[in-house]
């Protein structure tokens, strides 16, 4: 089952083609996918997907971009979204300290408000880490035993990776892992064990090699699995196979 654990359908970029586009990936063979929220509107928008779509399913959450610009009513927006029984998991939440766009106290804050709201309603989460692995290391150390999920888009060390094994994280891999210079990326795809790896592409952003640069979508998940497969010297349907067994038993879906 080749299924796509993180996307952005709701983003702009598909505001004038996006029932086409979604009807196209779905013809291209791609099983499942799962519309991760950013901030109250896009979790909106990814819940209102997941009803329109029977093989779309949403991640509801404040993405640290969007911290300082979001409600005090937040959690409770978001346990409202949580009735909807195609709500996989809370996310996309964590820290961003290259962008910067929301400063780092509430991005901190509102990770560790979002982590204490999950665990609450026991749901998986799906965690954003630029340039802040140790920190959100850290944060998912606080929760071990409590709490599972994503940290997605991996890009820490193989060090990171080990770690988060032992918490029992799984790790999404997109487009980054097809591109040249992503060296680290590779080596630890190479080490990590199949049943800890998810496919993901990010789309509307990070396109694959050879569409670096293009507007993504999960058309080009395939892509990601041969280089995977090319990696771990495996057989591209077996890396499909597993991986989509692994986004079942991480999400619950059913």
């Amino acid at each position: 089952m080749l299924i796509d654990v993180h996307a952005h359908y709701d983003d702009k970029r598909f505001n004038d083609d996006r029932d086409e586009v979604i009807n196209f990936v779905k013809e291209e063979g791609v099983d499942r996918i799962i519309n991760s929220g950013a901030n109250i509107r896009s979790s909106r928008a990814s819940v209102e997907l997941a009803k329109k779509y029977d093989f779309i399913y949403a991640n509801v959450g404040v993405h640290p971009h969007d911290t300082e610009r979001t409600p005090e009513n937040t959690l409770d927006i978001l346990a409202d979204l949580l009735e909807n029984k195609k709500v996989l998991a809370v996310g996309e939440i964590g820290l961003d300290f290259y962008r910067d766009f929301s400063n780092r106290e509430s991005q901190r804050l509102w990770f560790k408000k979002q982590m204490d709201f999950a665990a609450d309603v026991q749901y998986p989460v799906v965690i954003h880490d630029r340039d802040a692995h140790k920190e959100c290391l850290d944060m998912a150390k606080k929760y071990k035993g409590m709490l599972k999920g994503v940290f997605h888009c991996f890009a820490g060390s193989i060090e990171m990776a080990r770690e988060l094994v032992k918490l029992e994280y799984m790790m999404s891999f997109g487009g980054v892992a097809t591109f040249e210079n992503a060296k680290t990326c590779r080596e630890v795809l190479k080490e990590l064990p199949i049943e800890y790896i998810l496919l993901e592409t990010d789309c509307p952003y990070l396109a694959p090699h050879p569409h670096r640069g293009d507007r993504n979508d999960s058309a080009y998940l395939p892509l990601i699995a041969e280089k995977i497969a090319e990696i771990k010297k495996m057989e591209v349907e077996d890396v499909i196979s597993k991986t989509g067994e692994n986004a079942i038993r991480c999400f619950h879906m059913t």
